[in-house]
């Protein structure tokens, strides 16, 4: 066994040529170019052209120099097939790696990078043995901290990266330039004031994860999704979280 935990429903992919990484630069939502010159690991989305959420992933350059994306399983093979639509000419190879992800809280083991969304999340690592079964309880970390997850919090075709927090979680750069879906998410940061949002809220009870939050009057003002500790994360019309609300069976309110 590798020291850490293995981070279940996790793709690792190597990235390979001359262009890797510029090319990835035009196409996502943060700035790669820090992985230029050294180690480093970079959290980033993609979205459609209308600014809409389809994945995230974690761009990485190793102390060894090797450039991986770590994905999620559900996410890996509509990402590359994308991706590849998008390669054009450019010189660049993304491959399967035979690798695990690992994670954990704590010292970190040699070669792992910090989790650059949040300090609460530790470390990760990329090893080609597996680690120990999951004891952290991470949804608990993400409630308390409201950081979404792929496939949960953020829904493909659906999602806001703004909405979801990824300005604070330092997964958007407003200064690298252009990126597809680039100028819908710059208006929305200078243009606009957000109306809708994740945020932490106390539930009592339990409610499937994507129930629809209604107010008193019986009205839709978003959704309910990872449930942790009596807490939990959810997508809300901000001028109108107010109040108890109902998910269901449970009751929330804003935490």
């Amino acid at each position: 066994m590798t020291h850490g935990e293995t981070a279940p429903d996790r793709v690792v992919w190597t990235l390979t040529g001359k262009d890797a990484l510029r090319f990835l630069q035009g196409l996502v939502t943060n700035d790669l170019r820090p992985l230029e010159t050294g180690p480093g690991i970079v959290w980033c989305g993609l979205l459609t052209p209308q600014g809409k959420y389809l994945a995230d992933f974690f761009v990485i350059r190793r102390p060894d120099g090797l450039l991986l994306i770590d994905i999620a399983a559900s996410l890996a093979a509509d990402t590359l097939r994308r991706l590849t639509l998008y390669r054009l000419r450019a010189d660049v190879q993304i491959a399967p790696a035979a690798l695990h992800v690992l994670r954990g809280l704590g010292a970190p083991p040699e070669g792992a990078l910090p989790d650059p969304r949040h300090p609460a999340l530790g470390w990760r690592a990329w090893s080609e043995a597996p680690g120990t079964d999951p004891v952290i309880d991470w949804d608990r970390i993400r409630v308390d901290h409201v950081i979404p997850e792929s496939g949960i919090e953020l829904v493909p075709e659906d999602s806001y990266i703004l909405e979801a927090g990824f300005e604070r979680l330092h997964g958007v750069d407003f200064r690298k330039g252009c990126y597809v879906g680039q100028e819908v998410t710059a208006r929305m940061k200078h243009k606009t004031e957000l109306r809708k949002g994740l945020v932490r809220v106390a539930v009592e009870g339990e409610a499937p994860v994507g129930t629809e939050i209604t107010d008193a009057e019986g009205k839709a003002v978003g959704r309910l999704f990872t449930q942790a500790g009596g807490a939990g994360i959810a997508h809300l019309r901000l001028e109108r979280a107010a109040g108890t609300l109902a998910a269901g069976p449970a009751q929330v309110t804003v935490a």
